[in-house]
């Protein structure tokens, strides 16, 4: 259970139900008041190495952002949520935008706020919408903390018309199995193979864990789709990736495998990232590689194109082999 070393708030938190929660439930950690969460200045001060000390603060505010993005993926919008940033320390994490803006997990306690827009867009809308809720952070590890998501599934399930949906890396899904969500949410499993989880995905849940998990939720007849992500052209991906889908192929139920979808997202990586990871993964493998990759503007990298294509080559190929009855949403 994470125990945060310090947290930041901002005063008016105390105003929302949720605020006075987590001050409560935290009422024995060492406690900063603070302005503005997007501006902590002792944060901004930090150097690289402390990478992993900064992961173990808790940011609690208030989301003054609400815009939502169109999407054209899974979900029709992507919408800031609960939380931003993660407590656990992916080498990739493409929400370490800005080291000392993106670093830690922050939490807003205006869900009430949150959860009404996206409920009176949805019954606005002609057609069915579908909205990402969680592309900022990992909400079934942030439900670990302040039950949000179990809150949101109770208080978005009898809306007429929308679904939600949220990818994840851990576990945590047993408070969720026992909720009549009315088939209104898509869960995401995010997966690699156990190598990259042990070596890159630090914090995370075991792959072992991750497929228990997928069985479990549609056992409790939630619609679940697979996202093997982030794609890491390691000199052996191709043996790794096989055996990872060959390891679902075995592991998965034989509901879940008639039910299941997969996307498949090749990594993205920035100088923000191996600045970081220079410093504080020490012993880290190293997964920028510059004959693979090249610049997409804005100091950030993507796999060039021949990679791409044999890498969607090669998923194409793999999953049609062991899953041919199920959809892929799309490879990039």
């Amino acid at each position: 259970m994470f125990r945060p070393t310090a947290i930041y708030f901002e005063k008016d938190i105390e105003n929302y139900e949720l605020g006075r929660m987590l001050l409560e439930k935290y009422k024995d950690v060492p406690k900063i008041e603070i302005e503005n969460h997007n501006n902590i200045e002792e944060m901004r001060n930090k150097q690289n190495s402390e990478f992993l000390k900064m992961k173990k603060n808790l940011i609690i505010g208030t989301r003054k952002t609400h815009k939502f993005v169109e999407n054209h993926k899974v979900s029709d919008y992507l919408v800031p949520y609960t939380s931003s940033g993660c407590i656990a320390s992916c080498m990739y994490c493409y929400l370490v935008c800005n080291y000392n803006k993106c670093a830690y997990m922050r939490l807003f306690v205006n869900r009430e706020e949150m959860l009404d827009k996206i409920i009176k867009t949805a019954n606005k809308s002609d057609k069915e919408l579908t909205f990402e809720i969680g592309s900022n952070s990992d909400l079934v590890l942030e439900n670990t903390i302040t039950n949000n998501l179990v809150w949101t599934i109770e208080n978005f399930k009898d809306t007429p018309k929308g679904k939600l949906t949220f990818p994840t890396k851990f576990a945590y899904v047993d408070d969720l199995l026992p909720l009549n969500h009315k088939q209104k949410i898509i869960v995401r499993m995010s997966v690699n193979p156990e190598y990259i989880i042990n070596n890159v995905e630090f914090g995370t849940s075991r792959l072992k864990d991750r497929v228990e998990a997928i069985n479990k939720l549609v056992d409790a007849d939630y619609e679940v789709g697979i996202l093997i992500a982030p794609v890491i052209f390691l000199e052996d991906w191709r043996k790794l990736y096989h055996e990872l889908i060959l390891y679902l192929y075995q592991n998965l139920s034989t509901k879940a495998k008639s039910k299941i979808f997969f996307e498949v997202i090749f990594m993205t990586y920035s100088y923000v990232h191996n600045a970081i990871n220079k410093e504080a993964f020490l012993n880290s493998i190293q997964i920028f590689d510059k004959e693979k990759m090249t610049g997409r503007g804005k100091g950030k990298y993507m796999y060039k194109s021949d990679i791409k294509k044999e890498g969607e080559i090669f998923f194409r190929e793999e999953l049609s082999k062991y899953f041919k009855n199920n959809k892929i949403w799309y490879i990039v």
